[in-house]
């Protein structure tokens, strides 16, 4: 018997082509990013729940449970266009998260003398907002377009400073509450409202800002800043995870290096690859 099951394998694997390998490789990366974009969100037992119910389902038709076996196949058919609805903000994720391969990324131009100033202005307003224990919620674009954000808030279009992005935050003034969200190296808009997180994995506890830059972070690629007004402390969102007890030092050297990271993947793009070899052939 074994030897039968060896010669059968072999048989198999002789009509085994490159091209089927490789379409098994893509097919199961696909299904290992799904699982990660899914992972610890509400998606993940929804999914456990349908699993369930197909095998439900499929024992059903062996046991001839004639009536239970239509029940749930009806219910199935009836109810493709609810999971949809219900996985709409997976879906969404999902979607941008291919949108966002390296096939399709847009670049950023920044070299690293501005790049050094615009991420000091902005640690230099944090610090201070801190020891006044300011409550503020800075949002930087990256690659996921924010303009729906950007719309509901007041847009400034304005050049970054340490004192405009302390004057922002200054309570009870008029765009105070809210969202300041950075596009390139200028403030594109202040009190934006953001998406809060829709994860109940997280601490109760959390204010509504924490659970905006969550919200923002889940929807987006964007890094976003927040500080506390109870406690001063700064912390740091991005992809859906929170990072706590950030001082000048250390958050200036992480958001420089997250902005260098990215930015040095961005020009490893087909796009990125165009823009340098226009940007030669004329000269720039």
């Amino acid at each position: 018997m074994f030897e039968t099951y060896i010669a059968s394998l072999l048989s198999l694997l002789k009509h085994i082509t490159i091209i089927n390998i490789i379409d098994i490789l893509i097919v199961s990366y696909i299904f290992y990013k799904l699982f990660m974009l899914i992972s610890r969100t509400r998606a993940e037992t929804l999914i456990k729940g349908l699993i369930l119910i197909l095998v439900i389902m499929k024992v059903s038709e062996f046991a001839g449970l004639i009536t239970l076996y239509w029940i749930i196949q009806n219910t199935i058919t009836v109810g493709f266009m609810a999971l949809i609805i219900i996985f709409q903000p997976e879906l969404r994720r999902a979607l941008e998260y291919f949108g966002r391969s390296r096939f399709l990324s847009k670049t950023l131009e920044f070299n690293d003398e501005e790049l050094n100033s615009f991420m000091t202005h902005i640690v230099e307003a944090v610090i201070n907002l801190s020891s006044e224990k300011t409550g503020a919620l800075i949002v930087i674009e990256q690659e996921t377009g924010l303009n729906d954000y950007i719309e509901s808030g007041v847009k400034l279009d304005a050049v970054i400073s340490a004192q405009l992005l302390e004057n922002i935050f200054v309570e009870n003034t008029p765009l105070h509450d809210g969202a300041v969200i950075i596009r390139n190296n200028r403030i594109a808009s202040a009190a934006s409202f953001l998406p809060l997180t829709e994860n109940y994995n997280h601490n109760k506890q959390m204010g509504t800002r924490h659970r905006a830059a969550l919200g923002i972070s889940e929807n987006s690629d964007a890094i976003v800043i927040i500080v506390s007004e109870e406690t001063g402390n700064i912390s740091l969102a991005i992809n859906g995870k929170l990072t706590k007890n950030y001082n000048a030092e250390r958050l200036k050297d992480i958001l420089i290096r997250i902005m260098k990271h990215r930015m040095s993947k961005r020009s490893m793009t087909l796009w990125g690859r165009a823009k340098a070899w226009i940007r030669q052939k004329q000269g720039i």
